[in-house]
């Protein structure tokens, strides 16, 4: 029995579509850590899942410093909800990393970096965790079974990563400083 270059093509697409246990393993990460991320930002915003909302979040960021609070507190759970979903379908991953290690370094900066290492003592152990993930996605790509797959930075990279940990790093120097 012959194949015809129709049924070879056919299987390679499956084959791609089907992703490898990497891929797959990828999608587990990017939809526990995104929408987990999302979440937290929901909270934020909406007061939904436990979360105080965004008149109590901007009060507990003018006590930080944050002036005026309630604008801050908008952007820190945009990015969160955003950068979530970003990374749980992944789509724009260096941007939707970018946007939760800015939240992070914010985070380390003015609420935990006092505390030390670990969370138990209030330290920065949780922001380090999701800032590195969050980078490591956008250093390893998202995989196939990702939005991005049809764009370059889907593949992974220096340069994705480099992106996501500038722009970040960018982000939280503006916010730092105003």
């Amino acid at each position: 029995m012959t194949t015809t270059r129709t049924d070879r093509s056919a299987r390679a697409t499956d084959r791609a579509l089907s992703g490898s246990a990497a891929d797959w393993g990828l999608l587990l990460i990017r939809l526990t850590f995104g929408l987990l991320m999302a979440g937290h930002g929901a909270q934020k915003l909406f007061g939904i899942l436990g979360g105080d909302g965004l008149t109590a979040t901007g009060k507990a960021f003018e006590s930080l410093g944050y002036r005026p609070g309630k604008v801050f507190a908008t952007i820190a759970g945009l990015s969160e909800l955003v950068g979530g979903l970003g990374l749980a379908v992944g789509l724009l991953t260096p941007l939707a990393a970018a946007a939760l290690i800015g939240v992070m370094i914010n985070a380390m900066a003015l609420v935990t970096g006092s505390g030390g290492l670990w969370a138990s003592d209030g330290g920065v152990e949780y922001n380090v965790c999701i800032a590195v993930v969050a980078l490591g996605i956008a250093a390893i790509g998202p995989g196939r079974l990702a939005l991005d797959r049809f764009f370059p930075w889907g593949r992974g990279g220096w340069w994705p990563a480099v992106v996501a940990l500038g722009l970040g790093g960018i982000g939280a120097a503006v916010t730092l400083n105003i």
